[in-house]
């Protein structure tokens, strides 16, 4: 029986918001085969098998309830937060779409992407105000995916947003920090993003075309897990 972790990614200051995420520190005590059943099982919008330490880099992978990710956010985020939480630091991930530098400053846990490695994220459609994004209707699960946003105020580089990935099986994402790194590379300044009901994620472009992001991490708990388990609350 192995330990699965769980957290909140990207929580507001005020403790609210935050993306579940599950992490299998024992990555390899779940066969290849059975992860993309055992995410859909679980029922975050992703799910992080750690296979390797070596280093200082964790060899992951990022599996949605539908598809494994070459590179996702938030989920290399929470595991970087982790596995220094567990006392493994790691100064990167190595995901499918490449090497994900990560570091601690402060409350915030921060990762380093490029928009290229990015999947599964529509072109972003922005909309006239906060208000329009809030009255979005969610597409059908199944339908092509939608990623809202607004403005809340433009000269202080704080927006809105929602996120609709229903193409790859999740109703709506509480908080994307691949798409953080999509609006990042398109507007090219720093950016403060509130999205879902209550996640806050920081963006900052780096002139060589890649992107930082961060946010605050939060445990929720540690449980076993064995072959029997099926959903769990997020």
């Amino acid at each position: 029986m192995t330990l699965l972790h769980v957290l909140r990614v990207f929580v507001g200051p005020d403790g609210g918001g935050g993306n579940p995420l599950g992490v299998f520190v024992e990555g390899l005590e779940i066969e290849p085969l059975r992860r993309q059943e055992v995410a859909a099982d679980l029922g975050f919008s992703e799910t992080v098998f750690v296979d390797s330490v070596d280093d200082a880099v964790a060899r992951i992978a990022i599996f949605t309830p539908a598809v494994e990710l070459p590179f996702a956010g938030h989920p290399t985020v929470g595991t970087s937060w982790l596995l220094r939480e567990l006392g493994t630091p790691v100064s990167a991930l190595r995901c499918r779409a490449g090497d994900v530098p990560v570091w601690q400053d402060g409350e915030l846990a921060w990762i380093r992407a490029r928009a290229e490695w990015v999947r599964g994220v529509p072109a972003p459609d922005r909309l006239s105000g906060p208000a329009d994004v809030d009255a979005v209707v969610p597409p059908s699960m199944g339908e092509p995916g939608r990623y809202v946003w607004a403005w809340e105020d433009e000269a202080a580089g704080t927006l809105r947003a929602r996120f609709f990935p229903t193409d790859l099986g999740i109703a709506e994402d509480e908080a994307t920090g691949a798409a953080a790194v999509v609006m990042g590379d398109r507007l090219g300044r720093p950016l403060t993003i509130h999205q879902g009901v209550g996640s806050e994620l920081h963006v900052r472009p780096r002139g060589d075309g890649s992107v930082e992001v961060g946010g605050r991490v939060e445990l929720v708990e540690h449980r076993p897990f064995g072959r029997q388990d099926h959903s769990m609350p997020t």
